[in-house]
């Protein structure tokens, strides 16, 4: 390899040097006289100046270094070996494990994937999650984010989702994340039992930003060679696509580039774009679902991050007061399995529990406003609380099919058949006789109950006079 010396600039962890017959995205080593070296990739060519991000950070790169360019783009190891380790931002191994340089290499950020390989989104994947499954389904392929912001339970709901999801690999990509937030994933998976079947790409808060943008890259290089080449049902979360943009801004500020919206690149979109799109069910193989956490900055859903990534993604769960809020959580791809991969009830209670609950909020509004409330009034304050309760907390562990039972106990515990405007088939197949007779007995009981002891006082009443 050709040394090249006499570096321009060094702007944080962007180094420009001047060299020729160099590609973009090309791969770098830096040596400092002393003898360190860092590794670093070609992000910009203009005439025989180019531009270097030092994965490391410029930190501690004098002017007297060389460059090397190694005539290849970034590579990640691709091997089974990977399945139950931690690896940096740059695909190192963290967790004290063996070294795994000796195994196969794969392009990271490869070409787009051939669209002619790619099959029609049709199959559920079931989390156990009654607001996910019943109300905004996941579909294998799909990419979609979690909506949210700070102090909201977002990681704990992507761990769980990756616990009870029924996926063969599960590819965890963490960027700029706390102490606190790496030791609660990487304990919550081994606790659970399944980081046995899951990769993990850290980088935490303290680690370089250039590190942190190719994270997406390398889990999704991995999991789109477990889908091909093994045939397996990858599922792939990351957190938090927000320090993404972040550092992706960064950057870019460092390398004088003009921002569009708030500081962000103009090329925002197409960079979140590259990423989202590698969710595929591949023709004759595997797939690869993504899902990711995004935070809105001051909850603002016009925030660049979140407003690109609504037009790239299909749909999105909403976390709003420590629940998953069924009005502002959208699955656009629901349609193509329910009724078809799941019961044929399933539609049916999902658009029926979402109307009655809207009924239970206007309920509550005309209590808190102290309006009087009609009987049924009351029974959308019940069914809203047992909603609540029942369905809302991402933290219950519940199977699709016993958590359609539950719903229709729930509506048969708040409201009679006539009062659920479905279809008679439907009604008449699922609908508990038992618990709606139940609560007819414990009413009567109740009346009979109110009618004794008005026919008492009545009689103390003659007493007395």
């Amino acid at each position: 390899m050709i040394e090249h010396t006499g570096i321009l600039e060094i702007n944080g962890d962007i180094v420009k040097v001047r060299a020729k017959d160099v590609g973009y995205e090309e791969l770098a080593i830096v040596s400092n006289p002393d003898g360190d070296q860092s590794l670093a990739q070609v992000i910009r060519l203009q005439d025989d100046v180019v531009s270097l991000q030092v994965f490391s950070g410029g930190k501690g790169i004098s002017t007297g270094a060389t460059v090397s360019f190694t005539g290849k783009p970034m590579q990640t190891v691709y091997s089974y070996n990977m399945v139950g380790r931690i690896f940096s931002g740059v695909g190192n191994p963290i967790d004290g494990g063996p070294d795994l340089a000796t195994e196969r290499e794969v392009e990271v950020a490869g070409p787009s994937i051939n669209p002619a390989m790619r099959v029609l989104a049709n199959n559920m994947i079931r989390t156990n999650i009654p607001m996910i499954d019943i109300f905004n389904t996941l579909v294998e392929s799909q990419k979609i984010p979690i909506f949210s912001v700070a102090g909201e339970p977002y990681n704990q709901l992507l761990a769980r989702i990756g616990i009870q999801a029924d996926a063969d690999i599960i590819v965890f990509g963490g960027m700029g994340l706390t102490f606190d937030d790496f030791h609660f994933f990487t304990t919550t998976f081994q606790n659970e039992g399944v980081f046995s079947r899951t990769i993990m790409f850290a980088n935490l808060a303290s680690d370089s930003i250039v590190e942190r943008v190719l994270v997406p890259d390398l889990a999704l290089a991995v999991a789109e060679r477990f889908a091909v080449e093994e045939h397996k049902r990858v599922l792939v979360l990351m957190t938090d696509m927000t320090a993404y943009a972040d550092a992706l801004k960064e950057i870019g500020v460092a390398m004088d580039q003009i921002p569009s919206n708030r500081g962000y690149m103009g090329d925002l979109y197409s960079k979140l774009a590259f990423r989202y799109e590698r969710a595929c069910d591949f023709k004759g193989a595997g797939s690869v679902t993504i899902l990711t956490v995004t935070t809105m900055p001051g909850d603002d859903v016009t925030h660049p991050v979140p407003d690109n990534t609504g037009y790239i993604t299909e749909g999105q769960f909403y976390l709003h007061d420590g629940v998953i809020d069924p009005f502002g959580s959208l699955s656009r791809l629901k349609q193509l399995v329910i009724g078809k991969k799941t019961r044929d009830d399933h539609s049916a209670i999902m658009n029926t529990m979402i109307r009655f609950y809207a009924g239970a909020k206007e309920a509550q509004k005309k209590m808190a406003m102290a309006f009087d409330l009609s009987d049924n009034d009351q029974k959308l304050l019940q069914f809203g609380e047992l909603f609540k309760k029942r369905f809302m907390d991402f933290n219950v562990d519940i199977r699709l099919d016993e958590a359609l039972d539950l719903s229709w106990r729930t509506l048969a515990e708040c409201f009679s058949k006539g009062e659920l405007l479905m279809k008679d088939e439907l009604v008449e197949k699922y609908y508990p006789e038992d618990v709606h007779a139940a609560a007819d007995e414990d009413m009567n009981e109740s009346e009979m109950a109110d009618s004794a002891a008005e026919a008492e006082d009545q009689e103390v009443g003659v007493a007395s006079s």
